[in-house]
């Protein structure tokens, strides 16, 4: 095993490693383990192990004859059952060699061990057979020349040495987040080994003290992967970094050559174009590998739909600062709320001396603001982090007198901003938010259209209530038959609520029948969840038509949160949350509107939203017509964790592990955790690998909790939360924040992210056993029997079409599941890395392979000349059969599409007069809620699989044009580059692309390792 202060910092130190070898275990085919010694031969040739039966000259293996090295179960040998679950797949690795392709799979002790044999031997497999002497350290590197030009400019007296202050700073300015300790007890070791003391620090000390601090081991392992020039990238390196890891389309060298000129420090490499560990390093820390997408950092959700489809970022209570007893009320909360993109926010407003009326919550000890001061600061703040509308819960407890004050305040203080205009009695829905832009709107009472005086009775159902409940007035309330209290109303008030007229809420049939589509409720917490276990789909359906405000038990006197989660997958809107109070349900608040451009409001999942579909809130499993998504993340790294504040324990370490968690529907709820590292919280290596399936994307959050492991009780230390669908794939920078949410400086986790389709019916699979389901045991999306026979015929046939959908687009799941297995790369990998992977074999070969990709054709064929291995026989293969599915896919869609569209359009035509058509063949109660749920399902499983059918010709197409881009990364094409294809993929564009030959030289490699 690595000694723990053993940091592999370079490729020498890799080889040091090697050569001295150390204890692995070796699997056989037969799943049975034996420990070996491995180490590397000192002329570097090979590979030996002992003890072993064989004859010392049959137990190695010549380094000129590996093909490939993988990284985790990437074998039939270490994914076969009996092993999966007996080693983490972090600590696995394959070298696959001869012209055979034959494999030697091994387990180390450690995901460190293996990185280092990985790291050393594709560096020896590329550069071994030519050079082997490049190891050796003969010249200064690009990042030592820098780095003692840095100390020559420091060293102002030419003395050849710099004082160890100076020394700590430059470090720690090269490196912010290192402490200074760590600094100086780097340098004091390495002087102690080379007996040196005292405070001067020579130049060879200074460059030993950076590489060793300033190399994230896991960062230089990713470089020389994609490195064809030893320790730094040239622009094609980077641009397949760019392309094939991060996923970003259309790159070009030229922007590439701005990546180099951005974060490279040394001028020899920006002049040359070349980035090092430490402009990489730059790189991967900046915001353009930062794990948010950047495109939604803007409003880039369609802002036309009604307002009742949107999540809307709401405060409860904004005035508090701290508990709803003693806390006391300050205008800067209302600021802080509105700056943090709220959109709906409350104003809970009492009589207050010289006929002014005034803004407290809670007791009387608070501290009370003028209502007049706080539509102050709501006109100057409502729209500086959002044009959007703002809603404005008015709560009033005022005599008549002070609410006509009220009401003259309001006019005054927002003038045009206020929406007054009726609502437009012809409309089904409220109006968008983009129609809404720059208007406030006021949710409160009405008086009702019977009364014509200048003031009527109201009830209160609401807050209000409660509120004063606990102030202590609930003598003297007047209460209506239904338990609420009545209060009178003037009209001037009355007549500026428009859009929001607060209603109680009865029940769902009532509210079908009678309620208006400006009419607003407000739900207790209590009474929404309970609806919401009781009657999901009701709720739901409720919620696509009218706004409803869930808002915290008053029970809540600590203005602890209630979890917005819980409600959002019922559709509710409006979900207030007390801000003041920080922790997990503010974090995935607050992370949950992160997206759109932060503007408060969030599109509502299509299933949601479309007139007739079928959704629970409470499902267990995946959705009808939603696909699926499988989430892989690994975590790598955690980068200057900090001592949580205020912990005495364990003087300054700090023993971290992480939390990832998955928030959303119940099917979806997980979380998984890492091992902890003990005493270093600087860069903890994790390095382990998670898998989530996500029923629900438009509804899933990811939130990473990093934790100190203390026998105390475990300490918080920072998180991060971010929408599923604002997830960048790749090698990612997570920032993390404090638990009052600031964010936490040069404090990161680095991680890996994919996504890629849940394939098949069923639960989701073991992690590591990637089981392809067969046509028997294909499990088929159906529609259910309603009870009235007409609408039953209509749905039976479109059974067939359902069928043909989903085998379409299994079929080439598939496919190309088998291509990556034998590529070996997970399900998670893209086409480009295995066209990348396939040409890297052909290099590595002795043989004289020529392997072709002919673009001249719509859907390009892979032909092989020369003897061909076996393995390379199965990729061309399961290339092949992916083709054919592909192209029966992309040929075969819009036919079984029009299919399923025509059916769907069929089944609404009855929507409106389903309840009366089932009537009339018997149904009645329960069978008939049960007839019109069954209706709801089949429309949304016809539309559903319409989609996902659409979706996978999509993705079909982008296959082939990823196809021709690798082509094109990998250098090997015959007639030079050329630009990527459009989705289209036009024949007569293929046509002008020729062949493109993936022929290989070791002389020109360019490409992957």
């Amino acid at each position: 095993s690595m000694p723990n202060d053993r940091k592999i910092n370079s490729t020498a130190a890799c080889m040091a490693f090697m050569m001295e070898g150390c204890e692995m275990k070796k699997v056989r085919s037969n799943s049975r383990m034996y420990n070996r010694y491995f180490l590397l031969d000192p002329d570097m040739h090979w590979l030996r192990w002992e003890p072993s039966k064989k004859d010392s000259e049959k137990a190695k293996l010549e380094i000129k004859s590996i093909k490939e090295v993988r990284l985790g179960k990437k074998t039939p040998v270490l994914r076969s059952n009996g092993l999966s679950d007996q080693f983490p797949d972090e600590c696995a690795f394959s070298i696959i060699y001869g012209d055979n392709y034959e494999s030697l799979d091994l387990v180390a002790s450690t995901a460190d061990v293996v990185s280092t044999w990985v790291m050393g031997l594709r560096y020896l497999v590329s550069y071994g057979r030519h050079t082997v002497d490049m190891v050796e350290q003969s010249q200064p590197s690009l990042r030592t020349s820098w780095i003692g030009s840095v100390f020559e400019l420091a060293d102002v007296e030419k003395e050849g040495h710099i004082d160890l202050f100076r020394a700590t700073q430059i470090i720690k300015g090269l490196n912010p987040g290192m402490k200074e300790s760590r600094i100086q007890l780097k340098f004091k070791e390495l002087q102690k080994a080379k007996d040196q003391y005292g405070e001067a620090i020579n130049l060879d000390t200074f460059v030993e003290a950076y590489c060793e601090l300033c190399t994230r081991p896991e960062i230089f392992f990713l470089l020389v992967q994609f490195s064809s020039n030893k320790e730094y990238l040239d622009s094609k390196d980077l641009m397949l970094f760019v392309e094939v890891e991060q996923g970003v389309e259309g790159v070009t060298e030229d922007m590439c050559r701005d990546i180099v000129q951005k974060f490279e420090p040394s001028a020899e490499g920006r002049e040359r174009g070349y980035l090092s560990i430490d402009g990489f390093t730059h790189y991967l820390l900046s915001s353009e590998c930062h794990i948010f997408d950047p495109q939604h950092k803007r409003v880039c959700q369609d802002m036309t739909q009604p307002l009742s489809h949107y999540y809307i970022n709401s405060s409860h209570n904004a005035s508090l600062l701290e508990d709803h007893f003693w806390g006391s009320s300050d205008i800067s909360s209302y600021i802080r709320a509105l700056r943090m993109g709220c959109r709906s926010i409350e104003v809970v407003v009492w009589d207050g001396p010289d006929n002014e009326p005034v803004v407290y919550v809670g007791s009387s000890v608070a501290s009370q603001l003028a209502f007049s001061k706080v539509l102050d600061i709501i006109n100057q703040y409502a729209f500086e982090s959002s044009e959007y509308p703002l809603i404005l819960c008015l709560v009033t407890h005022c005599c008549i007198p002070q609410q006509r004050v009220m009401a003259q305040h309001t006019k005054k203080i927002l003038g045009d901003k206020l929406y007054i205009d009726s609502p437009n009695k012809e409309e089904n829905y409220l109006p968008s938010p983009e129609k809404l832009k720059g208007k406030i709107l006021l949710k409160g009472k009405k008086l009702p259209p019977s009364c014509s005086d200048a003031e009527g009775d109201v009830t209160d159902e609401e807050e209000g209530l409660e509120m004063s409940q606990r102030v202590g007035n609930d003598e003297k309330d007047q209460l209506n038959g239904l338990g609420c209290k009545i209060f009178r109303l003037c009209r001037e008030l009355s007549d500026l609520v428009s859009l929001c007229k607060s209603v109680q809420f009865r029940d769902f049939e009532f509210s079908k029948r009678e309620q208006k589509y400006w009419e607003i409720c407000s739900f207790n917490e209590v009474d929404a969840n309970k609806f919401a276990n009781e009657f999901p789909e009701e709720f739901v359906c409720y919620n696509k038509r009218f706004l409803s405000r869930v808002y915290p038990t008053p029970m809540r006197i600590d203005a602890s949160n209630m979890n917005p989660q819980d409600f959002w997958k019922c559709g509710c809107q409006i979900v207030a949350m007390n801000y003041q109070t920080p922790g997990l349900m503010m974090d995935l608040n607050l992370g949950w509107f992160r997206q759109n451009g932060n503007c408060g409001y969030v599109l509502r999942p299509a299933i949601m939203r479309a007139e007739v579909s079928y959704f629970s809130a409470n499902a267990r499993d995946s959705l009808p017509g939603v696909s699926a998504q499988l989430l892989h993340i690994k975590v790598i790294s955690g980068q200057n964790l900090p001592k949580p504040r205020g912990s005495a324990a364990k003087g300054d370490v700090v023993e971290p592990y992480i939390y990832v968690e998955i928030h959303g529907i119940p099917a979806d709820c997980a979380e998984q955790r890492t091992k902890t590292v003990s005493q270093n919280g600087d860069n903890p290596i994790f390095d382990e690998s998670f898998e989530f399936q996500i029923n629900l994307p438009e509804l899933a959050v990811l939130r990473f909790v990093v934790l100190d492991d203390d026998y105390i009780g475990d300490e918080f230390i920072g998180q991060y939360t971010i929408p599923f669908e604002c997830l960048q794939p790749g090698y990612r920078h997570v920032p993390l924040q404090s638990l009052t949410g600031e964010f936490l400086p040069n404090t990161t986790l680095f991680v890996h992210v994919a996504i890629t389709n849940r394939r098949g019916g069923g639960k989701g699979h073991k992690r590591g056993i990637y089981v392809r389901k067969s046509r028997k045991a294909r499990e088929y999306t159906t529609t259910k029997t309603t009870g009235i026979k007409v609408v039953d015929e209509l749905f039976r046939a479109s059974t067939q079409p359902l069928r043909e959908a989903t085998d379409l687009r299994e079929n080439v799941q598939n496919a190309m599941v088998s291509f990556k297995e034998l590529c070996g790369l997970t399900p998670a990998a893209n086409m480009k890395q295995c066209i990348l992977t396939v040409s890297t074999w052909l290099m590595n070969s002795e043989r004289s392979l020529r392997v072709t990709v002919d673009l001249s054709e719509t859907y390009p064929t892979m032909e092989a000349q020369g003897v061909v291995p076996e393995l390379l026989r199965k990729v061309l293969n399961a290339y092949d059969m992916l083709i054919q599915t592909s192209k029966t896919l992309i040929e075969s869609a819009d036919v079984v599409y029009s299919k399923l569209t025509q059916a769907q359009r069929a089944g609404l035509d009855f929507h409106e007069d389903l309840h009366r058509i089932g009537a009339k063949e018997g149904l009645k109660g329960r069978k008939l809620q049960k007839a019109m749920e069954s209706y709801a399902w089949n429309i949304t499983v016809l539309k559903g699989q319409a989609d996902l059918l659409k979706h996978a010709k999509s993705e079909a197409l982008d296959t082939l044009r990823q196809i021709h881009c690798a082509a094109q990364s990998c250098g090997l094409s015959k007639n030079g580059a050329a630009s990527p294809q459009g989705e289209s993929m036009r024949k007569q564009e293929m046509e002008e692309k020729g062949k493109l030959f993936l022929i290989t030289s070791l002389g020109r490699r360019q490409g992957f390792m």
